[in-house]
């Protein structure tokens, strides 16, 4: 009998709370990045036209009003072979989306003492791979110029000798490879490595305090269950699954192995719009133009992109400075973006390749997203 009064307990506690949900979702409105209102009605029906009209499989999306997250839903499958569909745990790859929130751990090293912004990465950690003629030039390269993309290392090397495109500190070039130069340095002078041990630093300095539960850069049990796949270019599934020939689950790789999902990765973005975590010379140097982009950067030339901060590309927009991110393993991409002026931010994540034409839709709604 108690047991029977137990589960029926369960269930009206259950009703009460999808009823809560309805309700909230019939009166709440969300603020566009421009200041109009839109019902959480018509938004998710614009998101669902814009999820087919671009072939989005899957989505996880949250948006952040007045420095809080006010909307996150999920949409779409986890498997477009199995139609199971996506919910509120499904995990993602975030893919380049790594790089902001290394950044911001980045500086929390930074203030604990663990290594300074404009001291020499080599003289924590020579690098191995560098070519003979780039010998002396590399020795310039600090983290700052690792996380603004100022060191002329290409974005990956692939195990060639890495030959600098320019003297470090005076041009920009995306580079995951330095990124990954840099997570060593850290790894290394600690003593955890770039594997288990350093993601749980990470974990202890970023994640734990933004209560970002399971966001990770290495393979967990959490991920093994909750895991989405990937698709290719005609929606079919790829994988869900470290394996041969891809990333192997038990690498930091700081410039694309973070997993996680749009209300968690929210919370990094919220805490740089209240800028929390860090004190405010580190959010100073984090927001600032580090790198200012040259008139025919193709960055600048196709989105209006201006340069970037210590983690951050940045746009000048007529709603104020957008700081943004996208990150692209081609079956996974993700993006994340916020407005200071504006106290609003986007989180996105999608398990396909077709991201890019979803912001575009999603934006005549919302207002200038990327």
């Amino acid at each position: 009998m108690e047991f029977l009064k137990s589960i029926i307990k369960n269930i009206i506690v259950a009703i009460l709370a999808i009823t809560t949900l309805t309700a909230c979702a019939q009166t709440k409105n969300i603020r566009t990045v421009d200041g109009k209102t839109i019902s959480v009605a018509k938004l998710n029906t614009v998101i669902e036209k814009a999820m087919k009209d671009s072939k989005l499989t899957g989505l996880s999306v949250a948006i952040i009003n007045k420095k809080q997250m006010v909307y996150h839903q999920v949409f779409g499958v986890t498997n477009s072979d199995t139609k199971t569909p996506m919910n509120k745990q499904s995990m993602f790859e975030g893919a380049s989306l790594s790089k902001p929130i290394f950044a911001y751990f980045v500086m929390k090293m930074v203030e604990k003492g663990t290594i300074e912004l404009d001291k020499p990465l080599h003289e924590y950690l020579p690098h191995p791979g560098i070519s003979h003629e780039s010998q002396e030039d590399y020795k310039l390269i600090t983290a700052r110029m690792v996380l603004a993309h100022q060191t002329g290392f290409p974005n990956h090397a692939n195990n060639q000798p890495i030959k600098l495109a320019f003297k470090p500190g005076t041009d920009f070039m995306y580079s995951g490879e330095a990124y990954q130069y840099l997570a060593a340095v850290i790894g290394i002078k600690l003593g955890v490595g770039f594997k288990e041990g350093l993601n749980q630093l990470f974990q202890e300095e970023v994640t734990q305090p933004l209560n970002m539960t399971h966001t990770t850069f290495v393979w967990d049990d959490y991920l093994e269950s909750n895991k989405v796949f990937g698709h290719d270019n005609e929606g079919q599934p790829t994988q869900n699954k470290p394996g041969e020939g891809r990333w192997s689950g038990k690498t930091f790789n700081a410039f694309s192995s973070v997993h996680s999902e749009a209300s968690e990765f929210s919370k990094f973005i919220i805490a740089m719009l209240n800028e929390e975590g860090l004190n405010e010379k580190s959010f100073v140097e984090m927001l600032k133009e580090q790198t200012q982009f040259k008139d025919d950067n193709p960055m600048k030339l196709e989105t209006g992109q201006t340069g970037w901060g210590l983690g951050f590309a940045q746009k000048r927009t007529k709603n104020g400075k957008m700081h943004l991110h996208t990150g692209n393993n081609h079956d996974f991409q993700a993006y994340a973006m916020f407005v200071p002026e504006q106290e609003y931010g986007l989180v996105l994540f999608t398990n396909c390749g077709n991201m890019l034409p979803f912001i575009k839709e999603i934006s005549k709604t919302l207002g200038e997203q990327f």
